[in-house]
């Protein structure tokens, strides 16, 4: 009876202990609000990191908006609505250029290319980039990297879209796909995964890469104020060891594996659709294999914004960049 007794005050205790140990180990978990510029399949290590736990692994709990507009996601950072901006890099410097007292940093590349293609409104076979002269082209908006990569790309082939081209750039981001679909243009600039739904209907026909042909620049970062970083450095070490995971498996899984791990990011997308777009960005090399933003990609994109005539200054990589983060998770 005694023995009974004892074994049973030692489970109580053994309870009494687990209960705490555990809720404090709930209670450690680390909120992060990211507000994300789209919902797009050209962020799909993001959706891993998030699909496979390896935010919950570094003790991080994920708050993830989309806030639709780089304008929009850069103000919900400044505002203090979200802890971490997905967004392209140029925003940094627009806010740098306005003389902020707390620099927004990037820490963290997610994509290294243009996400964009040049979708025609009738079949091509033999394309090139001088069928576009004289031609209706709807782009993307003006002072964002989608229209600064479009141009920077166009000029390449000695096509100045101001003058060579009937260029449209007066429509909303979410409008630009059912202008083209409704009849507006015969070239569009699209996301995927709208150009390959497009082709597949026989709305449009993808002709060219945007990414392929403007090279490798910061296009989508992690990025937060100076003042975040310092306050939680943790924090961002493990937020950006939970990206380096995530891209390291989706580098060594197969499109497929992708598609169905972020799946459910996507319900109105069919999985054939989401694999041929994870397949054509890994193709590309679209997807970063490290979070690591370095100095000639840094160069590449304000190139684009100078040759754009949207640079307001030229920035060094070490004011808005910071690598040390990344390159500590990678060791």
């Amino acid at each position: 009876m005694k023995k009974w007794i004892k074994t049973s005050m030692l489970l109580m205790l053994a309870v009494m202990l687990i209960v705490p140990l555990a809720a404090c180990g709930k209670d450690e978990m680390q909120t992060v609000r990211i507000a994300e510029v789209t919902r797009s399949i050209f962020y799909a290590p993001q959706y891993v990191a998030l699909e496979k736990g390896f935010f919950e692994e570094e003790g991080i709990k994920v708050e993830l908006t989309t806030t639709a507009g780089g304008d929009k996601t850069m103000t919900a950072l400044l505002s203090d609505s979200a802890d971490i901006a997905l967004v392209g890099s140029e925003t940094s410097i627009y806010v740098s250029a306005q003389g902020s007292n707390d620099p927004v940093i990037n820490f963290a590349q997610l994509t290294q290319t243009d996400g964009t293609f040049l979708v025609s409104r009738n079949k091509i076979d033999n394309f090139s980039w001088d069928m576009l002269e004289g031609k209706t082209f709807l782009g993307q908006r003006k002072g964002g990297m989608p229209q600064m990569a479009g141009e920077f790309v166009l000029k390449k082939h000695g096509i100045d879209p101001h003058q060579d081209l009937d260029l449209i750039q007066n429509i909303d981001y979410a409008n630009i796909a059912p202008a083209f679909a409704s009849g507006t243009g015969e070239f569009v600039q699209l996301f995927e995964p709208t150009a390959s739904v497009f082709e597949k209907e026989g709305k449009g026909y993808i002709v060219a890469s945007f990414g392929t042909e403007s090279g490798h620049i910061p296009y989508t970062t992690f990025m937060t104020k100076q003042s975040y970083i310092d306050e939680n450095k943790e924090t961002v070490e493990k937020f950006t060891r939970a990206i380096y995971k995530a891209q390291q498996w989706v580098e060594d899984h197969s499109a497929k594996e992708t598609a169905e791990a972020i799946q459910g990011y996507f319900d109105n997308t069919e999985l054939e659709i989401i694999e041929m777009v994870v397949d054509r960005y890994k193709s590309q090399g679209s997807f970063a294999t490290d979070p690591i933003l370095d100095t000639e990609e840094w160069d590449n994109l304000q190139n684009i914004m100078e040759e754009a005539g949207e640079l307001p200054k030229r920035i060094e990589h070490g004011t808005l960049v910071n690598t040390d983060i990344a390159e500590g998770v990678m060791k």
